[in-house]
């Protein structure tokens, strides 16, 4: 498979420009939630989901 073959099927996928890429809260870069615009990372959404006005549903 050839080098422009690979960036087609998303294999080496390019960054999206606008896309964060770590945290806004600790700057940990895995692990992001960018549903809503929100950019925290999943432990730090977390910690503050509730202060947001998220609630848990089982």
């Amino acid at each position: 498979m050839s080098e422009s073959e690979e960036r087609d099927t998303g294999e080496h996928a390019a960054k999206r420009t606008g896309q964060m890429e770590e945290c806004q809260r600790c700057g940990r870069k895995q692990g992001l939630v960018g549903k809503y615009d929100i950019w925290l990372c999943r432990q730090c959404f977390r910690e503050i989901a509730r202060d947001m006005g998220f609630n848990k549903y089982r």
